[in-house]
């Protein structure tokens, strides 16, 4: 073992161990392990904790190293343990210094985090490619101004920045040149792109400069976004650029208007429903996805209904559900908590709706031809991004056509 990155959490994190473990090589480093945490969750800091314990029993001489949103917000979690050599905080993990030497046990500089809320500026940590994966993920954009009530992110990527779209352009146009046909643009508050860049570009604007002066880019995609941001251009984007993938995930996170509130969302439910309906209306084979939380304090089976009939009337296809675990340090830890079975029960039956939606949309996808990437020999993702498994194995990072004779529930199946 070299080098080897352990990453939690979102595609933001997944982009950012690419360029830990390429910075780590590239220093010459030597057994040495990265665990890149999640915060999102109590629950995602327990597994962190977990993993890091089960790596020191696999590998008892490695250095582990853990950074990302949970080392950030509580360094003294991960520095109580005895098999953490270092922590490091998020500006300091996408600094190649970081990485160029080994790390002191017990040195006075065991733990390096320093404030998040004093970064301004996000750099652009260029990399060719992904190792193992046939699409690459380009960070346009970090941190967050909102605080919704059950969030501790904002206070581990600090406050909303941009990167440059002429740096972002050149990104795309290398991971191009090395055989990428698929790029995602990835943030923590996407759709706040662009207010502290010169001349306040939107998201909008960016997907549109890159499809023009990236012609040779075939599929753009567009991950997590936050609906009450699209700006008009995004919107227009998506109705007119074949290039740019019919998929979108939506931070929605519950259905009912009180419950939103009480979240300190800046929609409601029937924004979220426009925000579909009208957008089905400019793309009709569009599909959504969307990220929910159940049992979050003052929910009531009435408040959780709500939520399970917002998968139909927003007519979602895939289901990020989360039951709610209280994270220290929100304001929605100090409001009166729904039992934890009861928000596991309602996430049980939610899923099981996802799962519904989900076997629904695949049988409307029989029959029809879609163009779909292969990211293993007999499997691919369509334009949707639903999962096809192939009827003959195919070269992975390839765009192939393929018509769909069938589902199993899961996947599609291809001809």
């Amino acid at each position: 073992m070299s080098v080897q990155v352990v990453t939690f959490g979102c595609r933001l994190n997944t982009h950012e161990s690419e360029v830990i473990r390429r910075s780590a090589e590239a220093a010459g480093r030597d057994n040495l392990i990265v665990v890149n945490t999640c915060a999102v969750t109590a629950e995602a800091t327990r597994k962190a904790r977990q993993t890091i314990r089960k790596l020191r029993r696999d590998h008892p001489d490695a250095e582990i190293v853990v950074t990302g949103c949970a080392a950030q917000v509580e360094p003294e979690t991960f520095a109580e343990m005895a098999e953490v050599t270092q922590i490091v905080g998020n500006a300091e993990k996408m600094r190649a210094e970081t990485w160029a030497a080994p790390f002191g046990v017990g040195s006075e500089e065991r733990v390096q985090v320093d404030d998040i809320m004093s970064v301004r500026e996000t750099a652009l940590h260029l990399i060719d490619g992904m190792e193992g994966r046939v699409r690459a993920f380009v960070q346009v954009q970090n941190g967050c101004d909102h605080r919704c009530t059950f969030c501790i992110i904002p206070y581990g990527r600090g406050p909303s920045r941009s990167v440059p779209m002429g740096a972002v352009v050149e990104q795309v146009r290398l991971l191009v040149q090395n055989g990428v046909r698929e790029v995602v643009l990835t943030g923590v508050d996407l759709t706040s792109y662009g207010p502290d860049l010169p001349g306040n570009p939107s998201l909008g604007k960016l997907v549109r400069t890159i499809l023009k002066l990236v012609p040779e880019l075939e599929r753009l995609r567009i991950s997590s976004i936050d609906a009450v941001e699209v700006d008009d251009e995004l919107v227009a984007a998506i109705a007119e650029e074949e290039r740019l993938m019919p998929h979108l995930h939506i931070s929605l996170q519950a259905g009912d208007d009180l419950i939103l509130k009480r979240m300190k969302r800046r929609h409601l439910r029937g924004d979220a429903i426009r925000f579909c309906r009208d957008l089905r209306a400019l793309r009709p084979d569009i599909v959504f996805g969307a990220d929910l939380i159940t049992g979050f304090p003052t929910e009531t089976e009435a408040h959780f209904r709500n939520t399970l009939d917002i998968v139909d009337a927003c007519g979602l296809t895939h289901l990020h559900v989360f039951p709610f675990s209280p994270r220290p340090g929100t304001p929605a830890a100090r409001m009166p908590q729904v039992p934890p079975e009861v928000a596991r029960e309602r996430a049980l039956r939610l899923r099981e709706k996802g799962a519904e939606a989900l076997r629904r949309h695949l049988a409307g996808e029989i029959g029809r031809h879609r163009q779909a990437l292969v990211e293993s020999a007999e499997l691919a993702r369509t334009e949707g991004f639903a999962l096809v498994k192939l009827a003959r194995p195919e070269k992975a990072g390839t765009v192939v056509p393929v018509t769909i004779a069938g589902h199993d529930g899961t996947r599609l199946l291809a001809a």
